[in-house]
This record gives C-alpha cells, structure tokens and sequence, in this order.
C-alpha cells in the first residue's frame, strides 16, 4: 500500500481526534465517526481491445449519511487504494457539512492506467463498475461525480448504465454530467471560482486588495487554470504556475491565457517563452503573498514548511499540507485556508446540478455563480468566526464545525434501533 495514502487516512484521524478534544464529543460519536458505514469492493472483469479479460478492482465508500445522501467523486488512477478512498469520503462528509449542504460523504475509485486504455476500454469498465454499485448508488443515496481522470464522459456512462438496469432516465444519479443530458451551467468552472471567491474573503480579512498581491499556483489542471484565469482578471500577479512536467516563473507575471495555449500545443507549460523553468518544490518555495497548491496531497510537509514564503496558503487540492507541516504553518504566522473549505465549490455546484435534475429546472450560469459566491463567503465566515472565538487555526476551526453539525444530525435522528 503506497506510503502517501495510509499519511492521508492517519492525517484525517489524527485531525478528528483533535477536533473531538476541542468538542468534548460524546465517545460514541467519536467512535462512529472513526469509521465509515459502508464500504463496497468489487471486481470489475473487462474484455480488453487485445481479446484477454484485465480483472480491475473498484471501491465505494459511504463515509457518513447522517446529514444526507452520499456526496463524492470517483476517480481512476494506478494508487487507488481502499484507505484512500475512505480518508476522501471522510474529508467530504466535513467539506458538505461545512458549507451547509445536505449531503454525507462519500467517495469511489478504480485502480487501473486510463492513459493505457483505450475509450471503449474505459466505457466498457465503467459500466461494468456502475453494475457492480448500483446497490449503493442513486439520486436519494449516493451520487458520484468526477475525479481524478474521470469527467462529463464517465459520468454520461454511468448515469445511462444506470439507466438502463432501472428501465428509466435518472440523471440525478450523477453530477458533473454533460450539459445535454442535465449537467450544469458553471459546473467546470466551480472548484477554482469557488476558491476564488474564498480567496477574496481571506484578502478583506487582512485589508488586502486581489489587484495588489502575488501569488504561485502548483497545478495547472482544471481546478489551478480556473483560479488563475480568474484572479488575472482581476490585477492579481500570478507569478508561477506549474504541472507535472515542471514549473515556470516570472516574477513581472505571467499571462494564464497564454500558458494555457502553449500547454494546449505541447502539453506541459515548462518551455513557454518570457518563462524561466523551475521545480515544483522551488515554486512551493518561492516569496508571494499567496501560495495555491492545487494539485497533489501532500507537497508541503515537515521538511519544507519553514520555507513557505507565503502570507496566505490557500489548499485547492486535497490533503496538500500534511498534520506536522500544518504546525509549523500557524507557529509561523501563515493563514492556511483549508482544502474543505478551499476546493468546496464544486461539490456545491454539483449540489446545484442534483437540485436542477431532481426538479428539471436549469439555472442560468449567472445564478449558478451569485448562488456560489454566497455559499463560499457564508462558509468562510462561519470558519471565521470559530477560529476567532475558539482561538484556533482555519483547519481546526473548519473541521470542529463541520463536525459539530455531523454529531448534531446523529444525535437529532437517534440511533435506529
């Protein structure tokens, strides 16, 4: 089992035994919440482009549905492994409770290569996989989304397998589907405008204005092109940006638009002219107001926390700080907004998208986007206002009230029988 992904699950219960402290949660709150309710792996046998069977396995985690259906993406890459899976579906349970969503947790995966499989390949074991679930999954139940190198393509898959073993559409199985069988307006832009829009609120926290700051962005996938794009519109001076291949910097500034035309072309924005070529630990290095890791988990820890040369660290990817770097981070002054509360706009865009398919209304991109930016400031204010009276760090703070709520549905239902 890789060594990133049992940090990642011991992280989230170091965090919640933290947070439990702070609480004085019941003991057998805490014990529940340890745990996840439910957990399904399964193989998936498919028939390969070359005539041989590949046996894949897959993983569904319903972490907590105290407060509501499932919540999670599911993603495929080589590394998913089952104690991934549950320490994502933990981490989303807490993001849904934090900004006031009437979700659970939830989170799923398939550890297979799709860069070596072909689109019929990848069609064939997704379909394959959603029959595997379908016990789990459904509108009032769990709803995946995309993940980790699945999209609006392997969402249209599953919603249609689904489908068909039910004998009717349901297209609010899944979010993050394509526009024309009822995905949502702003649906591919909401975790960076949403981070943006938290962006702003912790900049008015400290009376600093977006067009009179820095800021080094690691990750230029959907999630970092997106926050770029947009803080550049508004005067801010994005300094870096990087990929997997590498990173560029230029300290008078760098254009998103062009990056994004010259990684179109070549596939990676190291080599873009005006560009000077660094590594992605220079970058997470480098001296700016704020630093955006958006991409991996676990690139600022122990070993290079006391070289942030950041004001703000804003988490746009999941689990980027680990529990040891995150002490250094607050001894030091550095105002860390963390990724549950981050990267939680789009979760609550797909909450949107459910909403519009459970009703068959569609919202236009202009709501999606007001209704978004009030969710995001009402979220970090609520944090806000815990960390001041509490006297706690953003994550401590995000987490004690996103696991308030939790408790506070398991105890206003009760325990059945």
């Amino acid at each position: 089992m890789p060594e990133k992904n049992i940090r990642m699950l011991d992280n989230a219960l170091i965090q919640l035994q933290n947070v439990a402290e702070v609480l004085e949660l019941d003991q057998w709150i805490h014990e529940m919440l340890k745990k996840p309710e439910r957990v399904l792996i399964v193989s998936i046998p498919t028939h390969m482009d070359n005539g041989t069977t590949k046996v894949f396995t897959g993983y569904r985690c319903q972490y907590s549905t105290a407060r509501g259906p499932a919540k999670g993406g599911i993603r495929y890459h080589p590394d998913v492994t089952l104690d991934e899976v549950i320490a994502l579906s933990m981490l989303m349970t807490w993001k849904c409770a934090l900004v006031g969503l009437p979700f659970g947790g939830g989170k799923g995966g398939v550890a297979c290569n799709p860069k070596e499989m072909s689109e019929n390949e990848l069609r064939r074991m997704t379909r394959r996989f959603t029959a595997m679930i379908l016990p789990l999954i459904g509108p009032d139940k769990d709803i995946p989304a995309p993940d980790v190198y699945t999209g609006p393509r392997e969402m249209a898959w599953i919603m249609d397998t689904y489908s068909m073993l039910k004998g009717y559409s349901v297209p609010g199985v899944v979010t993050g589907k394509p526009l024309n069988i009822g995905g949502s307006l702003g649906r591919n832009i909401a975790t960076g405008r949403g981070a943006a829009f938290v962006l702003f609120e912790s900049l008015k926290h400290f009376g600093m204005s977006p067009s009179n700051v820095t800021c080094a962005i690691q990750g230029f996938g959907n999630a970092g092109s997106v926050a770029a794009k947009f803080l550049y519109k508004v005067g801010t001076k994005i300094i870096a940006v990087s990929d997997s291949k590498g990173a560029v910097y230029n300290k008078e500034g760098l254009n998103p638009k062009k990056l994004l035309e010259y990684k179109e072309k070549t596939g990676t924005v190291v080599g873009c002219e005006g560009c000077e070529t660094i590594s992605n630990a220079e970058l997470l290095e480098l001296e700016c107001d704020v630093l955006i890791p958006a991409a991996l988990e676990n690139v600022i820890t122990e070993e290079n926390a006391a070289n942030i040369n950041a004001k703000i660290v804003l988490e746009v990817a999941n689990g980027p700080t680990t529990v040891e770097a995150d002490k250094i981070i607050y001894e030091r002054g550095i105002f860390l907004v963390p990724d549950i509360l981050a990267n939680a706009g789009g979760v609550t865009v797909s909450y949107f998208e459910w909403v519009q398919s459970l009703t068959t209304w569609l919202w236009t991109k202009d709501e999606i986007i007001t209704r978004l930016e009030k969710i995001m400031q009402r979220g970090f204010r609520d944090a806000l206002t815990v960390a001041k009276e509490k006297e706690l760090d953003m994550r401590t703070a995000t987490q004690v009230l996103a696991v308030e709520r939790v408790s506070d549905a398991i105890k206003t239902r009760g325990l059945f029988p």
